[in-house]
């Protein structure tokens, strides 16, 4: 009995390691179940609180701390699981009850040093397990800067659209916009910019995806209404817009579809994420003929050249909205969105 709780402790203190050493330091959008699992857990505990506002602003109030106590709560969930580790090796190696291993666990691993032991190999192993509490913890600390730093770059990206595109923001009125001085053919920094944000968003949702969960500090903000508004303008401009596309258009296009599939992907797929229907982001539609005709008018108003046959702009706009349309709504849905900006000024 004692060596299969000797090993049993042996595997849950590497696996937890494993799984700080994966969340932080590994450069790669893998999934950790353990992280998953406690994620999940939180996530459940806030979504039945925010079922019981009664307006999505008190939703969008409670939502938005979830993503910090999560991340909080998964270095106490490590060092609680170390601790269980270790009270089993001690209790396997003979140092007494479980409660004097558990007693001597916590006090080496919180380094108390209040419980001591006279023998030589479990010393050894009461300093390691003190040197892994502080790891753990460092781990955290460590990387919370890089956490933030990405969450204000996707903030300041999100906040310029709403300058941008208006209040609701359109995908019409950012294309207004765009053509201020006569013509879309110039504003290739402007996409160049998006579509390093497109880039950043991949990467850092996926290899930290508990930033996917950060919600705006204004709660009408979303980074997935502000995805699915770039993408809008970008094809309601090859579409409707009479004209030669430029090529960085195009690159931010395909970069902006990449990336929302491949964080969809990850958290449908990987992550097993169900996401639940809590917001006005739920049951979201795509836009109507009426909508699309009337984005058409307010771009023809503020000077844009647009094709005549609207039927097959229409197909064609239909055709590309498809290569994101699935990702949006569900990466909507995932983080309560609080509704995604339509082409025209309707709603």
């Amino acid at each position: 009995m004692r060596v299969f709780t000797g090993l049993g402790g042996v595997i849950l203190i590497i696996t937890t390691v494993s799984a700080a050493i994966r969340s932080f330091v590994l450069p790669r959008n893998e999934v950790v179940s353990m992280n998953v699992k406690v994620f999940v857990w939180i996530r459940g505990l806030f979504e039945a609180t925010a079922k019981l506002a009664n307006s999505y602003e008190r939703r969008d109030r409670i939502m938005a701390h979830y993503a910090p106590v999560a991340l909080v709560a998964l270095p106490l969930v490590w060092e609680a699981l170390v601790g269980l580790g270790y009270t089993s090796l001690y209790w396997a190696l003979g140092e007494g009850s479980w409660k004097r291993c558990y007693e001597l666990s916590n006090s080496s691993l919180m380094t108390l040093g209040t419980t001591s032991t006279r023998h030589i190999g479990i010393a050894v192993l009461s300093y390691s397990e003190a040197a892994l509490g502080l790891l753990l913890l460092t781990l955290l600390l460590s990387y919370l800067p890089t956490i933030y730093q990405a969450f204000s770059r996707r903030e300041v990206t999100v906040g310029l659209l709403e300058l941008r595109a208006g209040t609701p923001p359109t995908a019409s009125c950012l294309l207004g916009w765009l053509n201020h001085d006569g013509s879309v053919q110039n504003d290739d920094q402007q996409w160049a910019d998006w579509e390093r944000w497109f880039v950043e968003i991949e990467e850092s949702h996926t290899s930290l995806p508990i930033l996917a969960f950060f919600r705006s500090p204004q709660p009408g903000r979303s980074w997935v209404v502000s995805s699915g508004l770039i993408l809008d303008t970008a094809a309601l401009l090859f579409a409707v817009v009479d004209g030669p596309r430029p090529r960085q258009v195009e690159i931010t296009f395909k970069a902006g579809c990449l990336a929302l599939n491949r964080v969809y992907r990850f958290f449908d797929d990987k992550a097993n994420t169900e996401p639940d229907y809590l917001g006005p982001g739920d049951g979201l539609k795509a836009p109507s003929r009426a909508d699309f005709d009337l984005a058409c008018h307010e771009m023809a108003e503020k000077g844009l050249t647009l094709l005549e046959d609207r039927e097959a702009a229409w197909t064609h706009f239909h055709d590309l909205r498809n290569r994101y349309v699935t990702a949006l709504r569900f990466l909507a849905r995932l983080t309560m969105a609080p509704g995604l900006a339509n082409v025209s000024g309707t709603r």
